[in-house]
């Protein structure tokens, strides 16, 4: 017959002391300690720094929302203007003037009254334009292809091709200011206009900024 080992009977001041340390710990973790003599895995656990991610609580939303980029608005930076000249040394070059314009206008409401003080002339001294008194604009429409621009007769008179490409510029950097990248379809007394004044400045349709500055030297 086996002896099997006899389990240690505990004396009354070790059942005091559990129970005080059972009080001390909270129970669970004092009979693991009491029975194994090393450090519970739940006692590792909370000795440890709490991941909010892990933890199932719920993250505060004004601190989500400082950590995140702000998605900015987006705004206009262009400000609608006419194009004016002024004579250097050596050529012409253009001079921008800010258009005041009713609030609230629509697109082509504000680039008409752009086309319209382009065609009334500067009142400052100290720019100039090519375009010929009396010229009107017949009509200024804006499509899903360019802005369309009629012009009356009076814009091929006069002048000579510096003349020519001074006043197309004119037209084309006006219309263009909210949009640079826009093209611009011109047509007088509503046929399209391919050659301009009488040495034929020949006019590429549509006419955009990216154009005009490869074939002319304003």
């Amino acid at each position: 017959m086996q002896d099997h080992p006899s389990r240690r009977l505990l004396s009354p001041a070790a059942i005091a002391g559990f129970v005080a340390l059972l009080l001390a710990t909270g129970g669970g973790v004092a009979w693991w300690t009491w029975n194994n003599d090393s450090t519970p895995p739940n006692a590792l656990e909370h000795s440890q720094p709490q991941d909010s991610t892990n933890s199932g609580q719920v993250d505060d939303p004004t601190k989500t929302q400082k950590s995140a980029t702000p998605v900015s608005p987006i705004t206009a930076d262009k400000t609608l203007q006419v194009y004016w000249l002024k004579a250097t040394a050596t050529n012409m070059q253009l001079v921008a003037s800010p258009v005041q314009f009713a609030s609230g206008a629509t697109l082509e409401a504000k680039l008409a009254a752009a086309m319209a003080q382009l065609v009334a002339g500067p009142t400052q001294t100290e720019v100039s334009s090519t375009i010929p008194a009396g010229t009107k604009v017949l009509d200024l429409t804006v499509k899903e292809n360019g802005i369309h621009v009629n012009l009356s007769r009076e814009f091929t008179t006069g002048g000579g091709s510096t003349s020519m490409e001074g006043r197309l510029a004119q037209v084309l950097y006006t219309a263009t200011s909210l949009n640079p990248n826009a093209a611009v379809w011109l047509s007088v007394e509503g046929k399209p206009l391919t050659l301009l004044g009488g040495e034929g400045v020949i006019v590429a349709q549509p006419v955009t900024r990216k154009q005009f500055e490869k074939d002319f030297s304003l």
